[in-house]
């Protein structure tokens, strides 16, 4: 798909979501704010490792666009009174948990002029 705007102004055009087509999801990590011993409902970071040890890293920006870049799973940090974050492999906490083993088959991105790439959503069997 063409991008009619190839960058999110705040955080620069990402990776292209289709170099994940044709490769297997084989494992799932998440970043996970917790405070005063309760996990947030929704990660922070989800990382995608495929089949070839690419880790793709999705998560909202802080203007709510969506962020999609290569990048390693980073680990979990203290912030003292506002809490910490941990990181740590995914089982059932993410919709996309179920398709870890599947192969991603395609992929679609929508732009919203004002912030850039809003979804992607891809397809796995």
């Amino acid at each position: 798909m063409e991008r009619s705007n190839p960058s999110c102004p705040a955080h620069g055009p990402g990776i292209d979501p289709a170099c994940l087509i044709g490769r297997r999801l084989v494992q799932l990590v998440a970043s996970w704010h917790v405070h005063d011993g309760r996990r947030s409902d929704a990660p922070v970071d989800v990382w995608l490792i495929d089949d070839q040890g690419a880790s793709t890293r999705i998560m909202n920006g802080t203007d709510w666009c969506l962020v999609v870049e290569t990048s390693l799973p980073y680990e979990g940090y203290d912030m003292g009174d506002w809490g910490r974050i941990d990181v740590l492999p995914v089982r059932d906490e993410t919709p996309l948990a179920s398709h870890v083993g599947d192969t991603v088959l395609g992929v679609r991105e929508e732009w919203e002029p004002r912030t850039g790439r809003m979804v992607s959503a891809g397809s796995c069997g």
